[in-house]
């Protein structure tokens, strides 16, 4: 922070540029129809060597046009201006997150705000930027949204959530003191800044006591819950029903039996869980965080809240995108969302907690209608990536979360009744999809 404005700004536009070449040989790399377009990457044509100029970003691109032949006419433009915009745009969130202390509430925003918090959560935006940047190009060109890109991004995100708790959304969140008159508005009710958590609008410390750490087992049961949901997801199955329910467990049974990539997230479920346990065990060791130790953000007790905030929006954030995908799949008789979004969107909640992802998903939509209206008029397509939006969505709520959060705060304080309206949206979901089906197959089978 001592260094001048215009030289930080200026080394994040260098590191921009940086990220973004890093971001278009993954995008050309990790797709699954994988193409050396990136001058990192070697090319399987000796004729046109390439050379250490075409390395520099930006200018490199104006160089590899030799390369028009091989990739199409104009190819070098989108990995160009790509890098412009990475550049430009970490630039502009460091002078809007730490320079501007946009994301603080307003307690804890201006000059007294900390900044390791504020170049911590910019740190952790900025991955997140990149990770979705990839995805969202990838899900562009065709359809479909690699592990290879969510699977490592949400264990970062869940790592970040243990290494420095307060890396997620900063929110003021309400401490209830008489929490039997508080219900009728006439208790003592405080406001405790801090990041969001499992239970925000509400503090962690009025955590029912069956969600804390050692010796409590329900919250090591919720975390175990959550984690193994998403290592399930991510295992190669098949479900086909034409023969009956019984012939589609034997043939998903068979798959999962036989792959090689069954084995390998076996491993990496059980290397969670021992992580999750120990975070389990050693928070309960300490003080909880009704006291002034526990309270401490790098507390152990701090540091299983996080976890389970984590965890609980990873898995919270894909059930939502999987079971829409599993309803709208099963009325419309046809597959109507990639299950890389369910791993997107589970990506994102393990950044931003569960909250944050709902928003998203309530938004995602019209960004959707509107590219979909377009490209409809343009070329009468009808399918359209829907990753691109949900990251479009995010970008959104993340760069105005304290005016999200004013404005959406209230209606998290409905509790267990959330559950229940998301329940009935996605039976209104369903029934709408059904009676769109049936009313194309009135107006499809009438005579001409």
């Amino acid at each position: 922070m001592e260094l001048p404005l215009a030289i930080r700004l200026g080394g994040c536009f260098l590191v921009g540029l940086a990220a973004g070449s890093l971001a278009n040989w993954a995008i050309y790399r990790w797709a699954w129809n994988s193409r050396p377009i990136s001058p990192w990457s070697d090319l399987p044509e000796p004729t046109l060597p390439r050379r250490w100029t075409d390395r520099i970003p930006v200018l490199g691109w104006i160089g590899l046009r030799r390369e028009s032949k091989l990739w199409g006419p104009g190819f070098w433009i989108r990995p160009m201006v790509l890098e412009l915009l990475a550049g430009g745009g970490l630039a502009w969130l460091y002078w809007w997150e730490v320079c501007g202390t946009r994301l603080l509430p307003p307690s804890e925003s201006g000059p007294a705000a900390c900044p390791q918090l504020l170049h911590m959560q910019f740190l952790a935006h900025a991955l997140l930027c990149w990770l979705m940047l990839v995805a969202s190009m990838i899900d562009l060109d065709e359809r479909l949204i690699p592990d290879t890109i969510t699977v490592p991004g949400t264990l970062l995100g869940l790592l970040l959530a243990v290494g420095y708790p307060a890396v997620f959304p900063r929110v003021v969140d309400i401490q209830l003191v008489e929490s039997a008159e508080a219900s009728f508005g006439r208790g003592d009710i405080r406001w405790h800044p801090g990041p969001l958590q499992l239970s925000s609008p509400y503090w962690a410390g009025q955590w029912p006591g069956w969600l804390r750490p050692y010796p409590q087992l329900g919250g090591l049961g919720v975390a175990f819950t959550c984690w193994w949901l998403w290592c399930v997801g991510l295992m190669p199955r098949t479900w086909y029903t034409r023969h009956g329910i019984w012939r589609a467990i034997v043939l998903c049974w068979a798959r999962l039996w036989r792959h090689p990539a069954t084995y390998r997230i076996l491993v990496v479920g059980a290397a969670g869980s021992l992580a999750i346990g120990t975070v389990w065990f050693w928070a309960g060791q300490g003080p909880w965080l009704d006291q002034p130790e526990g309270a401490q953000p790098t507390s152990p007790a701090f540091r299983w809240v996080s976890l389970l905030s984590s965890l609980v929006g990873l898995a919270g954030a894909g059930l939502l995108v999987w079971l829409v995908r599993i309803i709208a799949t099963n009325v419309l008789r046809k597959e109507a969302m990639g299950f890389g979004d369910v791993t997107l969107l589970a990506m994102i909640g393990a950044f931003l907690g569960w909250q944050p992802c709902l928003i998203i998903f309530l938004l995602a939509p019209f960004f959707g209608l509107i590219f979909g209206l377009f490209r409809f008029l343009l070329h009468s397509e009808q399918e359209i990536p829907y990753g691109p939006f949900l990251c479009l969505a995010t970008l959104l709520v993340l760069i105005h979360w304290q005016s999200v959060w004013t404005k959406a705060q209230s209606y998290f304080l409905l509790g267990w009744w959330i559950p229940t309206i998301v329940a009935l949206c996605l039976a209104l979901l369903a029934g709408m999809l059904m009676l769109i089906q049936k009313g194309k197959q009135l107006l499809l089978g009438r005579p001409r």
